[in-house]
């Protein structure tokens, strides 16, 4: 019985991701890990390129065709306009400025880098991030934190109804 159950799972495996392809999902994957040589807060967000072009076009009205020899030049201004309005970090319950340092493209993902300067590990005692980036768009958005401090991890999956985690040291 459970050699049988172990030779099904590699097939409903492949039977899973034959139907990605046909459904989309919608999801993005931030960390969030402090940097004791550079005394900062280091964030990174991956999200779909066709996601963003989606947003961009939808909520500013530009085509941004990110990843393209034609992207707009207003992509960056946007993107960042964007993030300051949906991504909210808070240290010690207090909102907290970031970053935004740019972006760059691997396959089909565009990787935002964010950093905190400045900041000093012994000063906090939580740390919260409210992640609503494109859960105005689509309702199904899954936004995956990860945050790495001090020797604690935490994970959180936000969505539309439950969108900030907190990590208290």
């Amino acid at each position: 019985m459970k050699k049988s159950r172990i030779m099904l799972l590699p097939l409903a495996i492949l039977l899973f991701l034959s139907f990605t392809s046909v459904h989309k999902f919608y999801v993005s994957v931030t960390n969030v890990v402090y940097s004791e040589e550079d005394k900062a807060m280091q964030i990174t967000s991956r999200i779909f390129i066709d996601d963003l072009d989606a947003l961009m076009e939808e909520r500013y009205g530009i085509k941004s065709q990110l990843a393209t020899p034609n992207e707009s030049k207003l992509a960056d201004e946007y993107l960042e306009k964007y993030f300051r309005a949906k991504f909210l970090v808070e240290i010690n319950g207090k909102p907290i400025k970031y970053n935004f340092l740019g972006k760059r493209y691997d396959k089909d993902v565009a990787i935002c880098y964010l950093e905190i300067p400045n900041l000093n590990l012994k000063d906090v005692k939580s740390i919260s991030v409210q992640n609503e980036i494109l859960t105005d768009l689509f309702d199904e958005q899954q936004n995956v934190v990860h945050v790495k401090w001090a020797g604690h991890k935490k994970s959180f999956v936000l969505i539309k109804g439950n969108n900030k985690g907190m990590l208290n040291l």
